[in-house]
């Protein structure tokens, strides 16, 4: 099971993108959309500071590294929870996951693990410290339980040598389309692919040129 398209969007809105190092509430260094070193590789105290030259190569970089994040939390969600779910509630649940790291040891999951599922979307509120978190924490319950997305472009912030974030203004906001294409690649069709493709009309076209030759050598 991942999360849908839907719940990809909502999880990057909450986050935002900052594609550059910063420091978090907690002093985290932090890069992209939430990711820590706690994630794995790479440790954005390592990386780079300030912005980068390339804003649109700096927000794709951020966005892989969210996906590849992603399975992880994805995973952890599924390995703790033992019944099933719907598609709403685990989006809900893995966003509560990648902002808290708690779904093992939260009450929200024995709740939910006991078929408690109005205990569970009570047991969201017990995690909102700092207070800023109140309104994600909201937004995560009225997920799980209604299957309410909340809407709206991911904002991208700014992020200067020393770690700070501007949440000022966004340098740019990324709307659904855009930022699902980022996230959802289409395909791409091989070289290859395209010159056999495009080589069926001429292969017919010989069949053709060789059966009336045959025939005419015939008469």
């Amino acid at each position: 099971m991942t999360m849908t398209d839907r719940g990809l969007l909502a999880l990057a809105r909450h986050e935002g993108i900052v594609p550059a190092p910063y420091l978090d509430v907690k002093r985290v260094w932090t890069f992209g959309v939430g990711h820590t070193v706690a994630a794995g590789a790479p440790d954005p105290a390592r990386m780079l500071r300030g912005m980068p030259v390339d804003l649109d190569a700096g927000v794709r970089e951020a966005l892989r590294l969210f996906q590849v994040d992603l399975a992880r939390y994805e995973a952890e969600v599924l390995r703790a929870v033992t019944g099933p779910l719907a598609p709403h509630e685990f989006d809900a649940l893995v966003s509560f996951h990648y902002n808290t790291g708690a779904i093992a040891r939260a009450a929200l999951t024995r709740y939910l693990n006991a078929g408690d599922r109005a205990g569970a979307g009570a047991a969201f509120m017990n995690w909102v410290r700092p207070a800023s978190l109140r309104t994600r924490r909201e937004a995560e319950r009225e997920l799980f339980r209604h299957g309410r997305y909340p809407e709206g472009p991911i904002p991208i912030w700014a992020a200067d040598a020393d770690g700070r974030v501007d949440f000022s203004r966004p340098v740019r906001r990324l709307g659904a389309t855009e930022a699902l294409a980022l996230l959802r690649p289409a395909p791409v069709v091989e070289p290859a692919q395209q010159v056999a493709s495009a080589a069926l009309p001429l292969g017919f076209l010989a069949a053709l040129l060789a059966s009336v030759t045959a025939a005419f050598s015939r008469s």
